[in-house]
C-alpha cells in the first residue's frame, strides 16, 4: 500500500474544523458547571474527602476525577462522548477506528495478540519485543515464532527484522495467525514495514504493530511511515510518549478489513479496568486535538532540535549520536530522526553509567541507558537551551570521567535458545538457583533492564553463560534489572 501525504490528509479546512472539538473535555466541563452532588465513587468526592489531593494536584484536577455516568459515557461500552472522541482519533490518525486505553500500551499490545491468537496458535515476532508481547503469549497460550533482528555490530544494538527472514518464517509457519512488528524499535530503527505487510497479507496473516514510540509518525511526512497508513491491521500507540497525553494513556488503532472490531472491543474489556480515569481519557482527547491541528509544526520543531543536538554531541568526540545513516541495512529500512540515540563506548563508559551520572550529578533525566548507548527523548516541550545543558553535561563527563575501554560488554542483543513456550515455562514447577551457577538451565521467569523492558531472557529460554555475563555486567554498571522474584537477582527460578 502506497504511503499517502499526511499534509494533504490533515490540511483541509473541514478536517481542522472537526478537530477543534474535544468531546470528553467538554462533557467534564459541563459536569463541573452543573455542580453535581456525587454519591458515587471515587470516595474522595472531588477532593473534599482527601484535602491533600486537592492541595497537591489542584482543585480543577480532582473535580474531574469522576466515575462513568450517562452524560460522561462508559469506556467499556462507549456510545456518546467517548465514542465521538475515539472516532475523531481514528480520523486524526487516518485509520478505520481507535480504542482509548488507560492501561498503557501494555494493554494495547496484549489486546492485539489476545484478539487473534489462542492456545497453541503461532505468532511471528522479533525477539527484541517489549515484555508485554511475551506476557500476552503467557496469557493466551500462543506460541511465539521468534525472528532474530539484524545487528549493528559497531553500535551493538538490535535493528529491525529483515524482510527475507519474515518471508522465511511465513513459509515455515503457514498456519501462523499474525506477524508482530516494532515500528520503530526503542532506538528508532524501522523494518521494511510495507514489505512485511504485503508478505503477511498474501499469506492470510494479520499484521500487528507496536508503535509505542511512533505516535508522531502519523503527523509528519519527513518521518517513517505509520503502520495504519501502510495497511497494517492493528497498531498500539503510546500517545503519552511522544503525543502529549498523560502517562498511562494509549490508543489501539485498527484497519477493519480483516478483523472484527466488536470482538476486539470485547477482548480489550477482558483486562481493561471498568473504572477508567477521566483524567487519562480527557488527556487523549486534548492530545488528539493538538496533534491534528499542530502535529506537523510540532514535529518539524522536534526534528530541528534533535538534529541540532546530534551535531553538538558528535562535535564533543567520544560519543556517537547516530541517525539515518544506519538505515539502508536489510534490517533497517528507515530511522526516526527525532530519537536522540547516543553510543558511549568510544568514551569508555557504558550507557548505564552515563544515564546515572547525568541524573545524579547534573539533574538531567534521560529515557534509558544500556550496555553501549543511551536514549534521550526529544519532544516539543524541549528547547535549544535544554539541549545546551545536556551537551555541556556530556562534554564535562568526557573531561571528568574518562572510562576504561577494556573489559566492556559491547552488544545489547543476545539470540535466545528457546526450549518451551512462555506459558509452559511460566506455569511449570520451578526451583531456585544461584544465578552465577545457572548456565544450561531453562529460565522460569524474566530478566530485563528497565527501561526499556525488553527481556534479556524470558520464561522457556535456556540460560547461557553469555546471558549470565550480561546480567552481572549490567548489575555492576548500575542498571535496574527487573522481572525476577528475587529483587536482588542473586537467584533465578529455573524449571525443575
Amino acid at each position: 500500500m502506497a504511503r499517502t501525504s499526511i499534509s494533504d490528509r490533515v490540511g483541509g479546512a473541514a478536517f481542522k474544523s472537526r478537530h477543534e472539538k474535544t468531546p470528553i473535555e467538554a462533557a467534564l466541563i459541563d459536569y463541573t458547571r452543573r455542580r453535581v452532588v456525587p454519591f458515587d465513587v471515587p470516595g474522595h468526592k472531588q477532593g473534599r474527602g482527601t484535602p491533600g489531593l486537592a492541595e497537591f494536584l489542584g482543585e480543577k484536577c480532582v473535580s474531574v476525577d469522576v466515575n462513568s455516568s450517562k452524560p460522561l459515557d462508559n469506556l467499556s461500552h462507549p456510545t456518546s462522548v467517548i465514542k465521538e472522541a475515539e472516532d475523531l482519533a481514528a480520523d486524526a490518525f487516518g485509520c478505520s477506528g481507535a480504542f482509548f486505553l488507560v492501561g498503557g500500551t501494555t494493554a494495547s499490545v496484549q489486546a492485539m495478540i489476545l484478539s487473534c491468537c489462542g492456545e497453541g496458535d503461532s505468532i511471528i515476532m522479533p525477539r527484541n519485543v517489549h515484555k508485554s508481547a511475551i506476557n500476552a503469549a503467557i496469557l493466551s497460550g500462543c506460541v511465539p515464532i521468534y525472528v532474530n533482528p539484524g545487528i549493528d555490530t559497531a553500535l551493538g544494538i538490535p535493528l529491525g527484522m529483515k524482510l527475507e527472514d519474515i518471508e522465511k518464517a511465513i513459509r515455515e509457519n503457514p498456519g501462523a495467525k499474525a506477524v508482530f512488528v516494532n515500528n520503530p524499535t526503542y532506538y528508532g530503527v524501522c523494518s521494511d514495514l510495507s514489505g512485511i505487510i504485503e508478505a503477511a497479507h498474501r499469506a492470510g496473516m494479520l499484521v500487528l504493530c507496536d508503535e509505542a514510540h511512533g505516535t508522531h509518525f502519523y503527523f509528519h511526512d519527513d518521518l517513517p511511515a505509520a503502520a495504519m497508513h501502510l495497511g497494517a491491521d492493528m497498531a498500539a500507540v503510546s500517545v503519552h510518549k511522544t503525543g502529549g497525553s498523560l502517562t498511562q494513556s494509549s490508543m489501539l488503532l485498527y484497519n477493519g478489513a480483516r478483523l472484527n472490531a466488536d470482538h476486539l472491543r470485547v477482548v480489550i474489556n477482558l483486562t481493561q479496568t471498568t473504572s477508567a480515569s477521566y483524567l487519562l481519557l480527557s488527556s487523549l482527547d486534548i492530545a488528539r486535538k493538538n496533534l491534528a491541528l499542530n502535529g506537523e509544526a510540532t514535529f518539524s520543531k522536534v526534528l530541528q532540535i534533535a538534529e541540532y543536538a546530534r551535531g553538538e554531541i558528535n562535535a564533543i568526540g567520544g560519543y556517537y549520536a547516530f541517525s539515518s545513516e544506519i538505515a539502508g541495512h536489510a534490517a533497517a529500512a528507515d530511522f526516526d530522526r527525532t530519537k536522540l540515540s547516543v553510543h558511549t563506548l568510544g568514551l569508555g563508559l557504558a550507557g548505564f553509567e552515563v544515564y546515572d551520572i547525568l541524573r545524579d550529578e547534573y539533574g538531567i533525566q534521560i529515557e534509558f541507558g544500556d550496555v553501549a548507548n543511551f536514549l534521550a527523548i526529544i519532544s516539543v516541550g524541549d528547547s535549544n537551551l535544554a539541549i545546551e545543558r545536556l551537551v555541556a553535561a556530556l562534554a564535562e563527563i568526557k573531561r571528568r570521567k574518562p572510562g576504561r575501554r577494556t573489559d566492556m560488554f559491547d552488544h545489547e542483543y543476545i539470540s535466545p535458545v528457546v526450549s518451551i513456550t512462555p506459558k509452559q515455562a511460566f506455569f511449570a514447577k520451578k526451583k531456585k538457583a544461584v544465578l552465577r551457577e545457572s548456565a544450561g538451565a531453562v529460565s522460569g521467569e524474566f530478566v530485563m533492564c528497565y527501561p526499556p523492558g525488553i527481556p534479556v531472557i524470558a520464561p522457556g529460554e535456556v540460560i547461557t553463560q553469555e546471558i549470565i555475563d550480561y546480567i552481572l555486567y549490567a548489575q555492576k554498571k548500575g542498571a535496574l534489572l527487573t522481572g525476577t522474584e528475587d529483587m536482588d537477582l542473586r537467584y533465578i527460578n529455573i524449571l525443575d
